[in-house]
């Protein structure tokens, strides 16, 4: 059962898993991913400024080249220490990441941007999570490295939806820490698609 908007959805981003949670729910989109460089430090340690920059650059990149519609752009990412966890560049990166996160609560930050199409109108919030990754074992980090969950993700983690075995959301929404909020998406399309 797939929900039916009174205007076309392109989801300007590759995330495998913005992806599932817009299939998940039965939206009906395109795919057009902005391709752009992402700044890796937030300035003046200003982290909702970072996801907000970030999800607006990616609309900003697409938006103009969609005829019609609503353009959706995310940017998820976590935040420990007053500094933004970005995506692994190897393995040996996620490995000093994990660790760096391993038996601590980190921020998970996610900026979106909704891009309408007709009149480039722009809509945007950000949205906190808090997530706890237990203590990992040396094993575990191992098993956890060779399974390439981490490719491609900031915080070089994929999370599970249920029992995940290493982290807890402990604030904040799980589709949000998938990579996009979809309870507060929901609510901004049906106002901002009028």
């Amino acid at each position: 059962m797939g929900i039916t908007l009174p205007f076309r959805l392109t989801l300007a981003s590759g995330s495998r898993g913005r992806r599932y949670l817009m299939e998940k729910l039965g939206y009906t989109f395109d795919v057009k991913p902005s391709n752009v460089d992402e700044p890796t430090e937030a300035v003046n340690g200003d982290i909702r400024g970072y996801v907000q920059h970030v999800a607006w650059i990616k609309a900003a990149a697409v938006g103009p080249t969609v005829s019609d519609g609503i353009v959706i752009s995310g940017d998820s990412v976590a935040w420990i220490d007053g500094h933004v966890v970005g995506k692994p560049e190897d393995e040996a990166d996620a490995r000093r990441i994990l660790k760096s996160l391993s038996g601590r609560v980190h921020e998970l930050w996610t900026g979106v941007c909704l891009w309408r199409c007709a009149d480039g109108m722009q809509f945007q919030w950000q949205e906190l999570s808090r997530v706890r990754m237990r203590e990992l074992s040396d094993d575990e980090l191992d098993a956890l490295l060779k399974t390439n969950q981490w490719v491609g993700c900031s915080g070089a983690y994929s999370i599970a939806e249920e029992n995940d075995p290493y982290l807890t959301v402990e604030t904040g929404t799980m589709s949000n820490v998938i990579g996009l909020p979809m309870e507060s998406l929901a609510v901004a399309l049906k106002e901002f698609g009028r």
